[in-house]
């Protein structure tokens, strides 16, 4: 899976990496490797929360049906 991630340079020189995809997956690094590892993890974390969510309330998946089905 790829998604997008956003840097930015913190007011303390640490680099600011958050997933616009993700709502509220953010993180940071004193480098850019440093900040992507972080930016790696978070968004592991982040999914994993989502999919116990999703278990948790008895979605299975989603399903489309097209309209004209």
């Amino acid at each position: 899976m790829n998604l997008k991630v956003l840097t930015s340079e913190g007011e303390d020189g640490w680099i600011v990496v958050q997933c616009p995809s993700i709502p509220g997956c953010i993180s940071q690094g004193r480098n850019l490797k440093e900040a992507l590892d972080n930016i790696k993890e978070a968004i592991e974390g982040c999914l994993e929360v989502m999919e116990e969510r999703i278990k948790a309330t008895g979605v299975a998946g989603c399903n489309y049906f097209p309209r004209d089905a």
